[in-house]
């Protein structure tokens, strides 16, 4: 399994010890982050099956995963498109890439109501120039909808996207090729 944009590990450790006869690679471009997800994977007993390393998102290791993910990252790329196109090479044969990114409807006037507005302020403040400031810069922010979201990952190579969940927050797509 493979956790893209796994940051300080929290996700990455919870599956860990949710499936400890499997392998987690959790992958970040950001060294100290990465050293922090290093020490909460010891800290929490799952060392073993855990390993960390910083690189690119469309330059993770590996290939043949059974499952790779992205929890609330992708929309903090300058080139999410590059690192779906490299995720969906890297799936094994009938695996899974799960999406999790923030909760959003494809038309803005659907997302005026206060969650969304705090969502519009932090994308605004956060992840569009954070995108803006990578290679690519694509700017696709935290209020992309799935439309905007299944677009992305169709010009990647996935042509199945599905919506598997939702809460207030977040949606959930199960992505293949």
């Amino acid at each position: 399994m493979a956790d893209v944009g796994c940051g300080h590990g929290s996700s990455t450790v919870l599956m860990a010890q949710r499936c400890p006869h499997s392998t987690f690679h959790g992958f970040d471009f950001h060294g100290p982050s990465i050293d922090h997800a290093r020490d909460r994977a010891r800290a929490a007993g799952v060392a073993a099956n855990t390993v960390f390393e910083v690189v690119n998102a469309s330059e993770f290791p590996g290939d043949g995963y059974d499952l790779v993910s992205i929890f609330d990252a992708l929309h903090d790329m300058g080139d999410p498109v590059g690192a779906c196109r490299h995720i969906a090479g890297a799936l094994g044969d009938g695996g899974t890439f799960m999406l999790v990114e923030p909760f959003a409807e494809d038309d803005m006037k659907d997302n005026l109501h206060p969650l969304g507005q705090i969502f519009y302020a932090f994308s605004s403040l956060i992840c569009v120039p954070a995108s803006l400031s990578q290679p690519v810069g694509l700017g696709l922010g935290a209020q992309a909808g799935q439309k905007r979201l299944t677009q992305v990952l169709n010009d990647a190579g996935f042509t199945h996207v599905r919506r598997s969940a939702v809460t207030p927050t977040n949606m959930v797509l199960e992505v293949r090729v």
